[in-house]
Parts: C-alpha cells; structure tokens; sequence
C-alpha cells in the first residue's frame, strides 16, 4: 500500500470510528451498522465507475473535485472524503467537521446553501435545495408518508434507490441501468479491503449480505429478512437490498428519547421534566391536540421551574444550556399568536405536511424584483401534459425534461424558479399511483378548507411552491435555513415569517398556505422566539 493511500484509509478508519453506530456503544443491529457502512460506501458513484478501470477494489488515481472540500456560507473547509467519490455522507454530515475551523456538528446535513454536486457537462453544479437533516426524518406518523421537501420519495427505500442511481451521485438520466448494474457488480466483486469495512471486520459485502458464513460475529449477522446471495440474485434485487439496509439505517438517526418514546436531551424537554408537563401525545391524541393540551398546561404554570447548567451542559455546541424566562416567553408565542405550531406541533415540531410559505417568492423576488413571482406564468395541468419536457424535471421516463420550475433562480433567467410539490404532483416520471393519491388527498382537504373545489387545475396551482415541513430540533445547528438555504440564522428565519405574514395579510403571497395570515410576530417577539428555538438543541452524536 502506498503512503497516500495509506494516509486516506487512516483518515477514513477515523472518520467511520467516531460515526455514530455499533463502534460507539455496540448497542445497533447489524442491518443499522451495515447500512452505515452501504451510506458511507464512495463506489457506487458515476465517477467511480468511470475512473476505476473496471476494478471495484481499485483505489482512484485521482478523487472526484466535488469532494475535496465542503462549502459553507463563508468559503471552503477540506472534505472528509477527499481523493473518493460521492458517497451519502458528504452531503449529511455528523461530526466530520466538529473540530474544524468554520464547521461544527451537524444532524446529518452539511453547511452549504444548496451541495455541491459531480460534474458532467449538463450545466448543473449544485443540488436544488438545501440538504435536510435526516435526523428524525423518518419518524413514523400519521397519514401519508414523504420525504424531500417536494415529496418525491414515499419511503426511504426509495429515496435511497433514487439517490445511488440519480444526479446526485453523478448519473445522469436515461443511466439508470448503468447505475443500477454499476452498485451490483461494487457488491458482488467487493472484498472487504474499502477503508469502511472496518467495524463490519473487513468483510465483503457478498459474506455479509448472506449472512451464512460461520466467522461472521452475531452482532453483524443479518437477520433473514435483509439477507441476500448476491452471486446469485439479479442486479436489482441487490439494489433493493442495500436499499433496504440503508433505510433500516437512516430510520435509526432519532434524537434522544426515554423508554417512554418522550424527548429528553435538549433544555426544552429537561423544561418540560422539571415542571411536570405533558411531553408527548397521549395514545390516540394527534400532535396538534397534544399541542393545545400542552398550551393549556404552560399556561397555567404558576411557579415555573427553569433550567440552568446545573441541569446539564453541551459538550458539541457553544450554548448555555438554559431554559429561562426568555425561553418561556417564547414558547408561549410559539403555540400561541405567532402561530408556529400550526405546522410545527410538538413534539417532533413538523406536521410532515407540505405548505407554501413565501420561500420561494422570497428568493425570485428577492433577484427578479417585488411581484415578479405573482407574475410568473405557471402552466395548467393540461399545458403542461401536453408538452412535459418544457416544464417538468428531467428523470429516467423524461430525460429531455428541462427542469425549470425546479430550478435555483438566477438574474437573467426569470424562466428558473422552484415550485415544490408542483413538480411531483400528477407527474408518473416521479410519483407512483399511490403517492399521487396521497397528494391529492392533502390538496384537495387544503382547497375545501378554503370552500374552493377540487378540479384538476385547482389541485395542481395548489401544489404551487409547496415544500415538505421541517423539524425543528437541533435548528440552531442546522444553518442555512428554508429550501433555499437563504436565511443563514435563526433570527433571519423569524424575521422571514414576520414579513411574510404582511404579505399574506395583503394578498401579496401567491398561494401562501392560509395559516401564515394567522402568524403575528411583533418586534419585541423576536429575541424570545429565537431563544426558545434554539433551546430545542441538543448534542446529537
């Protein structure tokens, strides 16, 4: 083995040594540690395929470019992954930059406003949205299940299949066989030399995924229902395989949470501990009823306990870990007249729905001028069936797809912008029957609730600019904020809602979601509000 590569496998032993999992507190199962090692895999890229002359196990001569730094609001940090190719984990980061100046802990996003992405002569240089964090990303709840923030994925199955065969790892569409066929032939021909098979004892994937070798330890021994022969399976059903194990991966990211299945870790739940309140919904109770019991009991605290550093301390974030007066005043606004509970209930503070606040009429109005987004001629649903290409994203069954209302805005190009929901909606390149369904279940309750009916075109200005809610755990280390990555604080997110809440009053918000009207944030509301979202920090490691 050469010094340089030598030097990126001590780096890369390190780097999956403090990844949260079975090397930290040997406490997951093997299908979780194994899909940590499939999320960190930096072979199934395009660039790997196209760089590795044929050899699975060949290290590259030269890593792809996207990979040698991560991109933050203020420049460039080096990259974790420096000298490979894209893998899940550049673009949903842990601790990797924890110590590095301009980095910090993250909760499995990066730092960028929108990532960076390979290159591949198609123009395209960075994702169009910011990354989420996957930290409780795949909660279970009620109703229809979606993940992105337009919906696009209704299971993390999917959006991981979606991922290793897409643009974001570098293939482009109309390459998904190639993709597909490319991840098979990494986990057949795999033989445990990757830097990342350490903690799974340098196994290859082909003794791990089968599971029937006798010098497999239990603690890696898959349990039959995630096993698989892949020299004898098909290319996709290994697919489906590794989908299946990354998602088993990706549903265990939750922050903390007691036997009970009630949140414990940040000075919000510690707040609510101390003082006897209700910490999460009762059986059968949704999470906006919860919310409004929880109001009630707030309300109705006479002699408020607060929380200090005697209470606890972080040791990932420069933060008092405190829950005080200020803290408290704004929680009360948060359930109350700045109506930030009606799509972030507690206690995971997301509705899982999708909404159009004002983003992204923010950004296109914010280069192109005031009411320009009003102005943007969006077609109807039978314009835009009849010439889908000219309007929707590209994909495997459109790969001539133009894309330009899922786009970033640019100066000179007032054609760019994204609408959300609008590009999966009644679009069978992206959504299935079922997931369609689902959607237009949610239009058509939003349109009835503002006594409109639910026609074919009603359905689809509806999904106009809507994008999947958040959570808000953790947001203070979450920066930049919105889809669009344009709020780079807190303060500037609560700030947005005050403004965009004016506009909705006016009439000036293109299909804002009703509930903004209803969001009052004074000035004085401001400094109180960001001290109670940022009390719902805590150190996710």
């Amino acid at each position: 083995m050469n010094r340089r590569m030598a030097s990126l496998v001590a780096a890369a032993l390190l780097l999956f040594t403090l990844a949260p999992g079975v090397h930290a507190d040997d406490t997951d199962p093997p299908e979780v540690v194994i899909g940590e090692r499939l999320f960190l895999e930096t072979r199934f890229a395009q660039f790997f395929f196209a760089n590795s002359g044929g050899n699975v196990n060949q290290s590259l001569a030269t890593g792809d470019p996207v990979m040698d730094t991560n991109v933050t609001l203020t420049g460039t940090i080096p990259g974790p992954f420096a000298g490979q190719s894209m893998n899940c984990r550049q673009c949903h980061l842990v601790d990797e930059q924890k110590d590095t100046a301009g980095g910090g802990n993250r909760t499995y996003g990066d730092f960028a406003r929108r990532s960076p992405i390979p290159a591949r002569g198609d123009g395209l240089t960075e994702t169009p949205r910011n990354s989420p964090p996957l930290v409780d990303a795949s909660l279970p709840r009620r109703g229809a299940f979606f993940l992105h923030f337009d919906g696009e994925f209704d299971s993390p199955e999917a959006l991981v299949k979606g991922t290793f065969t897409g643009r974001n790892f570098g293939w482009l569409p109309g390459e998904e066989a190639q993709a597909v066929a490319h991840l098979a032939n990494v986990i057949r021909g795999d033989d445990g030399t990757s830097p990342f098979a350490a903690d799974t004892g340098s196994k290859s994937y082909a003794v791990l995924l089968k599971a029937t070798d006798p010098s497999i330890p239990k603690e890696l021994k898959l349990p039959k229902t995630f096993r698989i022969d892949v020299a004898m399976a098909s290319d996709a059903k290994i697919l489906d395989a590794v989908a299946k194990l990354v998602g088993a991966y990706v549903r265990s990211l939750t922050f903390a949470q007691d036997h009970t299945g009630a949140f414990v870790a940040s000075p919000y739940d510690v707040f609510l501990k101390k003082n006897g309140l209700p910490n999460k919904p009762k059986k059968s109770e949704t999470p906006a009823a919860y919310s409004k019991r929880l109001k009630a009991a707030i309300d109705g605290l006479a002699n408020p306990q607060f929380v200090t550093d005697a209470d606890g301390h972080f040791e990932l974030h420069a933060q008092a870990f405190t829950f005080g007066a200020t803290q408290l005043a704004g929680l009360k606004l948060f359930l109350g007249t700045a109506n930030c509970v009606a799509c972030h209930p507690a206690p995971d503070f997301t509705d899982f729905a999708f909404h159009d606040t004002g983003a992204s009429q923010d950004e296109y109005d914010g280069i192109h001028g005031a009411g320009a987004f009003a102005a943007l001629s969006i077609p109807n649903l039978s314009a835009r069936s009849a010439a889908p290409q000219n309007f929707l994203p590209p994909s495997a069954k459109l790969p001539n797809g133009t894309g330009v209302f899922r786009a970033v805005p640019l100066s000179g190009h007032p054609e760019r912008t994204d609408l959300g929901l609008w590009n999966v909606y009644e679009n069978d390149a992206l959504a299935t029957p079922k997931s369609d369904r689902k959607i237009r279940t949610l239009l058509c309750k939003s349109l009835r609730s503002q006594g409109k009916q639910c026609t074919p075109d009603a359905l689809l200005d509806a999904a106009v600019a809507r994008f999947k809610t958040p959570g808000l755990r953790d947001l203070a280390n979450g920066a930049p904020f919105l889809h669009t990555g344009g709020k780079d604080t807190v303060a500037d997110v609560v700030a947005f809602y005050a403004g965009v809440s004016d506009q909705a009053r006016a009439g000036q918000l293109r299909n804002g979601d009703p509930e903004i009207a209803n969001v009052h944030i004074q000035a004085q509301d401001r400094s109180p509000l960001g001290a109670f979202l940022d009390a719902l920090t805590e150190d996710y490691n």
